[in-house]
């Protein structure tokens, strides 16, 4: 064992490329997500592959020779270079993910469909690693730490942290403080863990007798026709005409299916034989039968309604009003339906349809007072938090979240699942709970699928869940599960498939191969709590490796009242510890949330603020406990937003820890090169930590002694990720680490401005961070013009806005920070100079013709053609632009010679600039930026000085490497 303290490999090296684009892979598609995503939601997973190397490079020692030669019959090991190509093998890269999406890009962009999946190999999640490699993964782990060291995570979520490093068999802590989210883990990680794929056929047997059970007392209320079977109970939400008193039901539109020659729509009939009917009954036209123009007219929009009986308005406040008095119900309008033949079609309830609607409300109405006080239904009421829709429309219990015959669906599998639990503790003894466990787990899949804030995807023809966003958003019209054969039986094929398919990646990863029996022993344990009293003793770990809560992204207490008030009811009975309150602890969850603030008005920001940061500090405070002093902590961080990085980088600096060094993961969906408006991808940043030694504290540090550093370490890691293809935001975001590590180095800092009585006060890390922000934008704006070159402000911006989004919409917070950067700017001004204009938490860049100022305005900021002179060059490039795209280019040099632009060195640089910033890319020869082409043309014909990047037409780069495009290995 090695004596000295180990340097681990993520302190010197991480794949952020490859991790990068092999993230978004594992996360392209929905239907291909790795089978954890399917057992239970959870809200802002991590990606297994960037889990797993994180995980593991953060046990894993530094290559050396000294580590080569004591395993000399290793290939893995012999040089630094196999040492990191082992890693990724280890992480399932068994390729090369950078050529494979070069390939595929440049594929989908000239509109080739590949034969294989442009990478050659598997996603990485979806690659067992062999008993060798983690034979030899242990054994290096045990010389550098004397046994296998523990992986820890405080705050582990859905559990990917935990599940990649499981698999590879390294004990494993994982704590949540939300029971949802600790039953999840238990489900998702230790139990899999343990008993692999040996619980599948009793998971099969008991969970074909619970969905038998459930059917057989639901199928009365659930009638089927010809041999058709239901996909989906379409609805209505509807309110009586203020003035009629007839019911409007409130449809955003009436399409029932969209694909061409396949057309479905409901038509409301609201009289028959000339008399009017209070309540409007409904016909489905199916092709050609189709009225589009009625189809697409609804009777809803923003919140407001149109009677269709006097085609008057019906406002806001009377809909929701009328919610929250009772007098909203619902209207079963179309049922889309499966025959016999296959066929997928739809068709308007039937009277048996509406006869067993009512014998189920009717038994709904007979058994919830009882269901009540024994515990089946959830009685707790809507909480207050920072999504108050539910309540605006009358769901003031969790209960009325469902239709009654949802909740007699609902009410009769907890029933059933609670008569079941003595029988199956009497035939399978220790692998009962487990069995029951994961059994619990359809409750959720089926309560995110059956509520009335589901709804029907007229577009993709399936239901849509809950939790398709991250919130509670009201539905007009929601979508009903056939209750009887088809909910619970689909729950159970999608439990045995997402469990099966976990417990598959487990049980192959290290399998012998000559030795069935002989699985990877895997140790794993899960504790629900909160992350600042890790049930641990001191100084026991090696790696606490951890995504914690992202700052006020996610409210995840919020959210999971939805499931935890069911599941405490039936996964409670087996961990009653889980789940110990009536609702989840907001009180203890480190995010900020402002609605616990709310009494306290203005200052509700800032005290959410303000509590994350008290909350994180004390997670790091016991995270530096239970670390052992050689320990490394790893933190996984995904926000724009430098609020959210100030208070995260206090909380790291007040509980004791240096940050060593970051890297920027690129984890965000792929977004297409073909459309204008892309925009900036975010990373997750893996800042890497240790224990901070303590310092001498009679020599007081202030910013201004390390203000040089700070810009350097900037400069430094702009320039080091620059070379990994790191761009834009992302570039941005990876200095934010290397700014914090140092003033971690350094801490305690102490701002150079006093308080306001003269004292000292202690540096907010946000204070450096903009020192990084403006070195960044130096180093940019000298790239992109290619000197050290300063312009005026609004240029500024709009050359940094180009090189860093390389789009025309961007986020607000992120245009504010980089307004700053370059001048003390806000967005405001930006705004009011027609640079940008800006909507609900995004910011455009203008083109040149909306720019153009007319009459007064002609003294602001902006294009103007009849200016004899302009303080901005931005406006006298937009105006030349302008010019030239609706006059012609000899319009535009009699403007360029008018002022002298052709030989202005400024103007020349500036034209340098955007030629290098503005997105230079052509699909089908039309370019995607249409100021691109603009600026390509002028240069070649005027200034010849400027040097034009190579425009890229997605569908040339196809034919570079036609070979690659048909790898089927």
């Amino acid at each position: 064992m090695s004596t000295s303290k180990p340097r681990v490999l993520i302190e010197d090296w991480l794949p952020v490329a490859e991790l990068g684009i092999e993230s978004r892979r594992e996360r392209g598609a929905a239907s291909a997500l790795p089978p954890l995503s399917f057992l239970h939601i959870w809200w802002a997973r991590r990606p297994l592959v960037a889990a797993a190397a994180v995980a593991l490079a953060g046990v894993l020692p530094v290559w050396s020779e000294d580590l080569a030669k004591a395993f000399p019959e290793s290939v893995e090991l012999r040089d630094e270079k196999a040492y990191r190509r082992w890693l990724l093998h280890l992480v399932g890269i068994w390729g090369d993910p950078v050529h494979g999406r070069r390939v595929l890009d440049a594929a989908n962009a000239a509109g080739v469909k590949l034969k294989g999946n442009g990478y050659g190999y598997r996603q990485a999640f979806r690659n067992p690693i062999p008993r060798a490699d983690v034979d030899l993964l242990h054994a290096v782990l045990r010389r550098t730490w004397g046994d296998l060291p523990i992986i820890a995570d405080p705050t582990a979520g859905g559990g990917s942290i935990p599940w990649a490093a499981s698999r590879l068999g390294l004990p494993v802590v994982a704590n949540d403080l939300n029971g949802v989210a600790a039953s999840v883990l238990k489900a998702g990680v230790e139990i899999p863990s343990t008993r692999g794929l040996d619980l599948v056929p009793d998971l099969k047997m008991w969970g074909g007798e619970l969905v038998q059970r459930v059917e057989q007392r639901l199928k009365e209320y659930f009638p089927l026709n010809g041999g058709e079977s239901v996909i989906a109970y379409i609805w209505a939400n509807a309110v009586p005409c203020p003035r009629t008193g007839r019911l409007v039901p409130l449809f955003p539109d009436k399409w029932l299916r969209k694909a061409p020659g396949k057309e479905a729509a409901v038509r409301m009939v609201s009289e028959l034989a000339g008399v009017e009917l209070r309540e409007p009954v409904f016909e489905v036209c199916l092709g050609r039968d189709v009225d589009k123009g009625d189809a697409a007219t609804g009777t809803t929009a923003r919140g407001k309604a149109i009677s269709p009986y006097d085609n008057l308005v019906i406002d806001g406040d009377y809909i929701k009003d009328a919610a929250q008095n009772g007098s909203m119900s619902q209207l079963l309008y179309a049922v889309a339906i499966k025959k016999a033949s296959g066929e997928r079609t739809f068709r308007a309830p039937t009277d048996a349809d509406l006869k067993a609607l009512a014998a189920a409300n009717q038994r709904f109405t007979e058994v919830k007072d009882a269901w009540f006080g024994s515990g089946i239904l959830p009685t707790e009421d809507f909480p207050d938090g920072n999504d108050l829709r539910p309540k605006h429309y009358g769901l003031n219990r969790w209960v009325d979240f469902f239709s009654p015959r949802q909740a007699l669906v609902h009410g009769t599998f907890g029933e059933e699942f609670a008569r079941l639990v003595p029988e199956v503790r009497d035939a399978l003894g220790d692998r009962a709970d487990d069995v029951l466990f994961e059994l619990a787990l359809m409750q959720g899949k089926a309560l995110n699928y059956n509520s009335r804030l589901g709804s029907w995807h007229v577009s993709k023809q399936v239901m849509r869940s809950v939790f398709e966003r991250h919130d509670f958003a009201f539905k007009w019209t929601f979508a009903e599960f056939e209750g009887a054969t088809a909910l619970y039986s689909w729950c159970l094929a999608q439990l045995l498939d997402a469990y099966g398919g976990i417990a598959r990646l487990l049980d192959e990863t290290g399998a012998s191969e000559s030795d069935i029996n002989d699985r990877l022993q895997r140790t794993v344990t899960v504790t629900q709590g909160s992350a600042t009293s890790l049930p641990l003793d001191d100084g026991t770990v090696t790696h606490i490796c951890m995504d914690p809560p992202y700052y006020d992204n996610v409210m995840y207490a919020e959210l999971a009242d939805f499931f935890y008030v069911w599941e405490k009811r039936t996964l409670g009975r087996l961990v009653p510890e889980f789940f110990p309150d009536d609702l989840t602890d907001k009180d203890n969850e480190a995010v900020a949330n402002p609605a616990r603030f709310a009494a306290m008005g203005k200052r509700k920001k800032e005290l959410a603020d303000l509590d994350y940061e008290t909350k994180m500090t004390a997670i790091f405070d016991d995270a530096r406990r239970v670390l052992n002093d050689d320990g490394v902590l790893s933190v996984m961080f995904t926000h724009k937003r430098a609020e959210a990085w100030d208070t995260l980088g206090m909380g790291l600096l007040q509980a004791g820890f240096t940050i060593e060094t970051s890297w920027p993961v690129n984890t965000e969906a792929e977004t297409s090169l073909h459309q204008a408006n892309m925009n900036s991808a975010a990373s997750t940043i893996m800042l890497v930590c240790r224990k901070r030694a303590d310092r001498d504290a009679d020599h007081k540090v202030y910013l201004d002694d390390i203000e040089q550093d700070i810009r350097q370490a900037a400069r430094d890691a702009a320039t080091r990720f620059q070379h990994d293809g790191i761009e834009g935001v992302d570039l941005l975001l990876s200095t934010y680490g290397p700014t914090l590590s140092v003033i971690s180095q350094n801490w305690p800092v102490y701002s150079s401005t006093p308080d306001a009585d003269g004292r000292d006060k202690l540096l907010r890390p946000e204070d450096a961070l903009a020192l990084a922000r403006e070195e960044i934008v130096d180093l940019r704006r000298s790239r992109l013009v290619g000197k050290a070159a300063k312009v005026d402000t609004l240029t500024d911006f709009v050359l940094l806005a180009w090189d860093t989004f390389a789009a025309r919409e961007f986020p607000y917070d992120t245009a504010r920070l980089l307004a700053l950067a370059v001048g003390g700017l806000d967005v405001e001004v930006l705004e009011r100079a027609k640079v940008v204009s800006k909507s609900s938490g995004t910011v455009t860049l203008l083109a040149p013709k909306d720019r153009l100022r007319r009459g007064a305005d002609t003294e602001l900021p902006g294009v103007k053609p009849e200016a004899s002179a302009f303080e901005y060059l931005i406006d006298a490039v937009d105006t030349a632009l302008y010019v030239a795209e609706v006059d012609g280019m000899p319009a535009a040099k009699r403007f360029l010679d008018r002022h002298g632009y052709t030989s202005d060195a400024a103007f020349i640089s500036t034209l340098q600039g955007l030629a290098n910033a503005i997105p230079r890319t052509k699909v089908k020869g039309v370019w995607v930026v249409p100021e691109a082409g603009l600026l390509d043309t002028l240069c070649t014909l005027y200034f010849e000085d400027v040097t034009l990047p190579e425009a890229e037409d997605m569908a040339s780069l196809v034919a570079e490497e036609p070979d690659a495009l048909f790898d089927v290995n």
